[in-house]
């Protein structure tokens, strides 16, 4: 194992224990019920929200996003790359499908934004011709790797930054989901491999909530 691969297995068992740890403290909660159908789902809530810092990125369009830009819908925040070779792509379909078998009210509440841990090659013109391929409403956000390390630290989601020496280099990340409340702040997680079935019968009721 690599020291790439052993510091990827450490930061995955610390995300793990996290969410664990968030697991067993809601269903611990008053609304056991309907938490024990939404972890069924993968979705995690915390049980406290946690503030994220108004950290600015670049869109697909080239034009500036703050974070706080994001209040006023739910949030699914993906950070991947257009040159993954697995996650991202299956992901991204899978986020794609799950959004069209949504009720139009829900979608109508809900944002799907990729946030690019590739600044080097995913340009604002690369990740708009990229995320064109799945839908062309998701939003693509990229910024400076210190930029990029504040929000993974901020929303734990781990990735490794990759060495762009590297031909054909691939980055190392998580394939979970941070998941953003309409007020800005982190509400939860949505646990990788996505389970679309029951996404679309959880996140209706999900984003009802304010």
């Amino acid at each position: 194992m690599t020291r790439t691969q052993k510091t990827v297995f450490i930061l995955a068992a610390i995300v793990a224990l996290v969410l664990g740890l968030t697991v067993y403290r809601v269903l611990s909660g008053p609304d056991q019920g309907d938490q024990t159908a939404l972890i069924d789902a993968g979705i995690i809530l915390l049980p406290q929200s946690r503030n994220v810092p108004d950290l600015s990125l670049t869109d697909q369009d080239g034009q500036s996003v703050s974070l706080s830009q994001l209040k006023g819908k739910w949030t699914m925040l993906f950070f991947g790359y257009t040159f993954c070779p697995d996650i991202c792509p299956t992901t991204l379909a899978q986020l794609r499908q799950i959004k069209s078998e949504l009720p139009s009210e829900a979608v109508g509440k809900l944002r799907i934004v990729l946030v690019s841990v590739d600044p080097d090659r995913d340009t604002p013109e690369q990740l708009k011709q990229y995320l064109g391929y799945f839908d062309k409403q998701f939003l693509g956000l990229r910024a400076p790797v210190d930029t990029l390390q504040k929000l993974a630290n901020a929303v734990s989601i781990p990735y490794i930054p990759a060495d762009t020496r590297k031909p054909g280099y691939t980055v190392d990340h998580s394939g979970n989901l941070a998941l953003l409340g309409p007020d800005g702040t982190q509400r939860g997680f949505i646990r990788a491999p996505l389970n679309g079935q029951k996404l679309v019968a959880q996140l209706p009721g999900l984003v009802e909530r304010k």
